[in-house]
């Protein structure tokens, strides 16, 4: 038995590190899931087969109440809450990690009689498996709107105040190791870490939030892979640090994406602000442009080269099928349709992909934002739809901009420019797009999907 456990256990984290390479692009991206689901059951398989497994009927219940919960919650999220989806499930799986830290310190008698490697693994696994919990559960309430997107904070004694309770749950941690038993300094432990969670996201502004949810991903990748270890168990050591290696480089890559540096984001006070936009410039006095579907339809009409820029807009809309229709009929004409793609997009890592590969858009048709900039000054209409602090100039024209030196789409160099959007709000970031009020960029005002569907039907009379 212990060699088929074995054995099961490699079969199945082999699926995992196979199902991931099938991530790399839409079209392998299901089979990948469905690969990795399967190592998935393979090691709950194994699991069960470990000597001295008992209560089945927990077990049971709890496969049940899973399936019960999830299933229906993953079938019916619209695709504007996967973020929020992302953020709610990635916290259960550090929350779970925290309860089994909690379950083995009760069970062991405060680690007594265990080796202190153990010891060390599981706390480590409580801290960081709470944080993650409690964290992804504000991230998830800020994403939500049930908590304001701006960041919280009380200003210069946040820091230290952050300082002083990881101190305590570090302190907590150590006296549990060095052979304490009494049940409180568990409980202090993941307090503790469940404040460190929450003081630390509430900081955190809208614009830095697809960083925080790649974070908090890696963290309780990170929590999993230590229990693991407490544990003995070699396919949660290995499907541990997947995560937590693959969302550490995601979130390496979404910071200099930003041009912001981890501890700056995990520092917060960043997105959301009214006080940015003032910042900015009072832009609600300048001029803008504002046009029809129908100019905007005869436009692209007469265009070589059109490049759709999607942000959190088109997803709120869902107006991905409208925009696909609108290619096709574009591509019938003989012009060229491409997306530029800003890696931080939307409110989570790859959001505009996965909905653009939801409507069947090409993947060839999506560019990452390095060969989109070398494009636009040959792109006679650049189409932004939804899209804000990813397209603003003053990432790069203003040293005062909150933003400034962020890596953005070079939308403004294309011939003209056509923004679609419900008013002259500020995005995540808080501030105002110098874009909208370029001589040379057209406003079409509106629900983006119903803007689309206006410049599809204008395009079909032409």
């Amino acid at each position: 038995m212990t060699t088929l456990i074995a054995v099961l256990y490699i079969i199945s984290f082999s699926l995992f590190i196979y199902g991931l390479m099938g991530l790399t692009g839409p079209r392998t991206a299901v089979r990948g899931n469905w690969i990795a689901a399967t190592g998935m059951g393979l090691a709950v398989v194994a699991t069960l087969l470990q000597p001295g497994m008992g209560n089945w009927w927990l077990i049971a219940l709890g496969v049940v109440l899973g399936t019960v919960i999830g299933v229906p919650a993953a079938r019916k999220v619209k695709m504007t809450a996967m973020p929020q989806m992302v953020a709610l499930f990635n916290g259960v799986g550090g929350g779970a990690v925290a309860l089994i830290a909690w379950v083995e310190f009760r069970t062991t008698e405060g680690f007594q009689h265990e080796p202190l490697y153990v010891a060390i693994a599981s706390l480590f696994a409580a801290i960081i498996g709470s944080v993650s919990f409690w964290g992804s559960n504000v991230a998830f309430g800020k994403l939500q709107e049930l908590l304001p997107g701006k960041p919280i904070t009380i200003g210069k004694l946040q820091q230290p105040l952050n300082a002083v309770v990881l101190l305590a749950a570090v302190v907590c941690a150590i006296v549990i190791a060095a052979g304490g038993s009494s049940e409180w300094l568990i409980i202090g432990v993941l307090v503790a870490a469940a404040l460190i969670g929450v003081m630390v996201v509430l900081p955190i502004g809208g614009a830095d939030m697809p960083v925080v949810i790649s974070l908090l991903n890696a963290l309780t990748g990170l929590s999993a892979a230590a229990m693991g270890l407490a544990l003995d168990n070699t396919a949660l050591i290995v499907a541990g640090m997947i995560v937590g290696a693959s969302g550490s480089i995601l979130t390496n890559l979404m910071a200099k994406a930003m041009n912001r540096s981890i501890p700056a984001i995990v520092a917060g006070g960043f997105g959301g602000g009214s006080a940015a936009a003032v910042a900015s410039g009072g832009g609600e006095d300048r001029p803008v442009r504002s046009t029809s579907a129908g100019d905007a339809a005869i436009q692209m009409a007469y265009a070589s080269r059109v490049m759709v820029v999607p942000g959190y807009g088109m997803a709120v809309a869902q107006a991905q099928h409208a925009v696909r229709e609108m290619a096709d009929l574009l591509e019938s004409k003989g012009i060229e349709v491409l997306y530029a793609i800003h890696p931080v997009a939307g409110r989570m890592p790859g959001h505009m992909n996965v909905l653009l590969a939801e409507a069947d858009v090409a993947y060839e048709s999506l560019k990452e934002m390095d060969e989109s900039n070398s494009q636009f000054p040959q792109t006679d209409v650049a189409l932004v739809i939804g899209a804000n602090d990813v397209t603003n100039p003053a990432a790069q024209s203003d040293p005062n901009s909150p933003i400034y030196g962020m890596p953005i789409l070079h939308v403004n160099a294309s011939r003209s420019v056509i923004v679609l959007k419900r008013s002259m709000s500020s995005g995540f970031a808080g501030i105002d797009n110098a874009l909208f009020y370029d001589p040379k960029t057209a406003m079409l005002f509106g629900d983006a999907k119903s803007s689309v569907a206006g410049i599809v039907e204008e395009l079909k009379a032409l």
